[in-house]
């Protein structure tokens, strides 16, 4: 289940609403990378691809706003209170909904609601907009999140969607205390 999308807090400047932005794609990067890491640990690797690639086109989002704003790469970002209230951004993929037999079609059901979760951010942030300069900020950010959605859906429907059977392990781990 989805955590409900946050009203962002309303950033009063260009600089502020690409701090919010930075920030969350950092997140989304870094928990791509993750999952795809998880995923290369269980032998998973067609799951490690798809979340492998995943970081890599948050990575661009993280590059794109470096580059744009003229900030180095290691450009911190805080987070103001009000953006988004849960322990990860709305990007971010959570953790607690992998499973290890998870199958591409899974993985690609979790980047799609975190995209959503992502592109629902930015419409807000636009509704919400201080001025026309943040508003057509938002609006680019919201609609590169909607290729985004775009873009995962046409990967669903290139990936068979699994059985009913699908998390059934004949070799579960065995937990000894």
């Amino acid at each position: 289940m989805n955590p409900p999308i946050q009203t962002p807090s309303r950033p009063e400047t260009l600089e502020e609403l690409m701090l919010q932005a930075l920030a969350m794609e950092r997140e989304a990067v870094e928990r791509y990378s993750e999952l795809a890491d998880m995923m290369q640990a269980h032998n998973n690797r067609d799951v490690a691809e798809l979340f492998h690639k995943m970081a890599g086109y948050e990575q661009h989002h993280v590059d794109h706003i470096l580059k744009d704003m003229s900030w180095p790469a290691d450009k911190a970002t805080p987070r103001y209170a009000g953006v988004w209230t849960a322990p990860d951004g709305p990007e971010v993929v959570p953790i607690e909904e992998m499973h290890y037999l998870m199958q591409p079609w899974h993985a690609l059901q979790l980047a799609l609601a975190a995209e959503q979760r992502a592109h629902d951010f930015f419409d807000a942030l636009v509704r919400n907009a201080a001025n026309d300069t943040i508003r057509r900020a938002a609006e680019e950010m919201r609609a590169e999140e909607a290729e985004h959605i775009e873009l995962v859906r046409a990967w669903m429907e290139k990936v068979p969607q699994p059985d009913s059977d699908w998390a059934a392990d004949p070799d579960p781990p065995r937990y000894i205390d």
